[in-house]
């Protein structure tokens, strides 16, 4: 089935989002490349004027949409539609407890993640997105918006850190200090095969991390990590490069520990966020979302508490 030309005029609601992110959800079912492929040949316009994938809409703006072939409606849906624990939801918050595994967005490979799982299973929200992210092997608080207008305050509370974001981590290594501040920069890089990954450089971006210790277990511990910026993998690589890598994370810490691990029936990164706290978009009280530690952490910790006595 073929859309017809469409002519959509954006309101306050619509307003500050990428034009990419617009079209992916105004034509749902079109493939993205084929969204992608329209921006650039100049068929999506913009007040009659092209514009490249990352304009961001402003109130009054015209947008053409050029036809576009989308699934019959009888196609099956392809994405599955998945619920997840919820922590908190209101008119335009829903906050739920991720689990380790699981990407929160489509692509790297991905056809779907958790936001495209939640719209397939709540199609009663006309909006939903993503406030932040998390790493695909990374549990814990994910916090969406159910209103366009939510997704502006929330972002705006993440730039000014007006919220507190705090991380169970596992890590490799018998840590001494209490508190402890990491604020290496941090660059984003690509490895020969594509994948992303970041390291410690100086002409990095800056990036704060705050460590508090909460339980050692001789040759690993039990640290509480406070994000003050958020980088992409910023916790993981701090922690690795300061000599203790979170444990089993397959990217920045050691293979042979994380095969020893999963011997013995641990298949996850032990990186948890355990609590967001951040602003109401709506009536400014400081919300507090919390999300418990898995039963794996649990299960580790006992194991491990119990080799050190023995």
């Amino acid at each position: 089935m073929t859309r017809q030309v469409q002519y959509v005029t954006i309101d306050a609601d619509q307003a500050g989002q990428r034009i990419d992110n617009f079209l992916i959800r105004q034509c749902k079912g079109v493939p993205k490349s084929h969204l992608y492929k329209a921006i650039r040949s100049g068929q999506v316009r913009v007040n009659k004027g092209r514009i490249r994938q990352t304009y961001r809409l402003q109130v009054d703006d015209v947008i053409r949409i050029p036809p576009m072939s989308i699934p019959a409606p009888d196609t099956p849906v392809p994405v599955p539609p998945a619920n997840f624990p919820v922590v908190y939801e209101d008119n335009v918050l829903l906050a739920i407890n991720k689990p380790a595994g699981v990407a929160v967005h489509g692509g790297s490979g991905l056809s779907f993640g958790v936001i495209e799982q939640l719209r397939a299973a709540r199609p009663d929200l006309p909006y939903l997105e993503l406030a932040h992210r998390l790493d695909r092997d990374t549990s814990g608080v994910l916090l969406l918006a159910k209103r366009r207008s939510a997704l502006r305050h929330l972002h705006q509370s993440f730039r000014q850190r007006l919220g507190r974001r705090l991380y169970d981590a596992m890590v490799v290594g018998d840590w001494v200090n209490d508190r402890q501040h990491l604020r290496q920069p941090l660059l984003r890089w690509s490895t020969p095969h594509g994948e992303r990954r970041v390291k410690v450089d100086e002409s990095g971006k800056a990036a704060h991390t705050i460590i508090t210790l909460r339980e050692r277990f001789g040759r690993y511990s039990h640290l509480t990590a406070e994000l003050r910026t958020g980088r992409t993998h910023q916790i993981r690589v701090h922690l690795a490069a300061a000599g203790f890598p979170v444990l089993c994370d397959d990217k920045y810490g050691p293979d042979e520990v994380r095969e020893r691990f999963a011997k013995c029936g641990y298949k996850r990164m032990f990186l948890h966020a355990s609590e967001l706290q951040l602003p109401h978009p709506q009536t400014q009280e400081i919300m507090v979302f919390q999300a418990p530690l898995p039963e794996e952490f649990n299960r580790l910790m006992k194991n491990l508490a119990s080799e050190r006595t023995t």
